[in-house]
């Protein structure tokens, strides 16, 4: 571990400011999954105690710290900086690490921080390293302060969901989970999780040849900042085969698995299959044929697909035939993408559904989903969409995790406050964006009458995929912004 230290201090050696990237590095060697934030938490509060600073923890291990004024702000208006302590967990297939127990292995890339075939855990592991920097700082002549750290984020916004009302005091309400510099997040969609279960009838595997078919290679990306980049999903392209292949020839299927999280868009999928040996050539001339018409849709948009095939043991049980066709039918024609652009927002996505996962467990199938929208009743007619087209195919749908959007309010105090700071400091106005995707401000938000709230951060791509990385050059104009806006509220 020692070692592993000392070369997290090598990678960012000679960054600014350097009490984030030192909060960040260690963040970066405490494993934070979804839930699993104990260590995370527990470095927080060591933090605040360290620092003499008050804190609280809620029933399900929000933290909330306060720290004075600096002397002669006492009468400003107070603020309370909004992180999240959990990260995704994604990970290359044959990358050899294991997120509870292993730290994230950083690599710096020119003027690009990212991991070695994991996810980096910049999102939120930065804003979380930025509020700490902020809580220990001599030098921010900021008013009274309130900082909060949530759990559980990631898997379905648990932490702000169960967060408590009365507990802050703050007015301003700035959340730090941003990921694209020169933007202020003034609005954000709710979203709907619908997931369909249904039992399939077993019978004894057919004599002959087994094989994995696997998609992988795609991008992925986050289900709701993504959706609209024409990325492929991989258990829908598996569908697509295996509705080919079953209209030409018998094929019995033993499993089918794909993607792993709820809020990412599935990079890779595989389904174990029986056929005759004599159809080995003809199973691998189809397999090559759709591979070449899914490559010739994606195009640019998703160019490293593949399709491959790996010979695997017989399975001894494999899906009754109707069974396999109404479920992979299923897979193939449930939507995935955007229903509908904002009429008021430029390049905005108001509506969409993300195939997400699938999993086969003895004679069970679960296929989850997931429904945004800044749109109450839209992301109703969604989800209601996604559950006709899953009854269609004899699935049981059940509905969880709702939670609210957050209303854009361009006029606000907070809004302009942040954009005179933002050209005062950086010298450019920044752009004000929405992001279809779920942020705490609209959970907490929706608790607190009155706060007025905004989110921004540095430069971060392909979050919830092993390819996320941090742009370094962006952070510090990030904390530069920070702690300026700070000083003027």
């Amino acid at each position: 571990m020692k070692g592993l230290i000392n070369l997290m201090k090598t990678v960012m050696e000679n960054l600014e400011p350097q009490s984030l990237w030192r909060h960040f590095g260690a963040l970066s060697a405490i494993p934070r999954a979804s839930a699993k934030e104990a260590a995370a938490r527990s470095y927080v509060l060591a933090q605040a105690a360290r620092l003499g600073l008050e804190s609280t923890q809620d029933g399900v291990g929000n933290i909330v710290v306060r720290k004075p004024a600096r002397p002669g702000r006492e009468a400003a208006i107070m603020a309370v900086l909004q992180c999240h302590l959990d990260m995704v967990c994604e990970k290359n297939e044959g990358t050899a690490h294991d997120f509870d127990t292993d730290p994230i292995r950083l690599i710096r890339d020119g003027d690009w921080l990212k991991a070695d075939g994991t996810t980096l855990g910049a999102d939120n592991g930065v804003g979380v390293a930025a509020a700490l920097a902020v809580m220990e700082s001599r030098d921010c002549a900021h008013g009274p302060l309130e900082f909060l750290f949530t759990i559980d984020e990631e898997s379905g916004l648990t932490g702000a969901s169960q967060f408590p009302a009365g507990l802050l005091q703050a007015k301003y309400f700035l959340n730090l989970d941003g990921e694209e510099e020169g933007t202020l997040c003034i609005g954000c969609a709710g979203g709907f999780n619908t997931v369909a279960r249904r039992k399939v009838a077993r019978r004894a595997a057919p004599s002959g040849e087994a094989w994995r078919i696997k998609v992988s290679g795609l991008a992925g990306g986050h289900s709701g900042i993504d959706i609209n980049k024409g990325r492929g999903n991989a258990v829908r392209i598996l569908g697509r085969v295996l509705q080919t292949l079953m209209g030409g020839m018998p094929l019995a299927i033993g499993a089918i698995h794909g993607g792993s999280k709820r809020n990412a868009i599935p990079r890779e999928a595989a389904a174990t299959i029986a056929i005759a040996g004599a159809r080995r050539q003809e199973l691998t001339l189809v397999v090559a044929g759709v591979e070449d018409q899914v490559q010739s849709d994606l195009g640019a948009f998703d160019a490293g697909l593949r399709i491959t095939l790996e010979p695997v043991a017989r399975p001894e049980q494999v899906w009754a035939d109707t069974d396999a066709i109404e479920v992979v039918g299923m897979l193939a024609s449930q939507h995935h993408g955007v229903l509908a652009m904002s009429p008021d927002v430029a390049g905005l996505v108001q509506t969409s559904t993300n195939l997400a996962t699938v999993s086969t467990k003895d004679d069970e199938v679960e296929i989850a989903t997931t429904q945004r929208s800044a749109i109450g009743s839209s992301k109703l007619a969604a989800a209601r969409m996604v559950s006709t087209v899953f009854r269609l195919a004899h699935f049981d749908v059940e509905h969880s995790g709702d939670y609210p959007g957050w209303k854009p309010e361009p006029a606000s105090e907070i809004v302009r406050k942040c954009q005179a700071v933002h050209q005062e400091i950086l010298g450019k106005v920044p752009e004000l964006v929405a992001m279809h995707a779920g942020l705490e401000c609209g959970v907490i938000g929706e608790k607190y009458p009155g706060m007025q709230l905004i989110s921004f951060g540095p430069h971060i791509v392909d979050v919830h995929s092993p390819s996320e990385r941090l742009k370094i050059s962006s952070v510090a104009p990030f904390w530069a912004f920070l702690t300026g806006l700070l000083e003027r509220l």
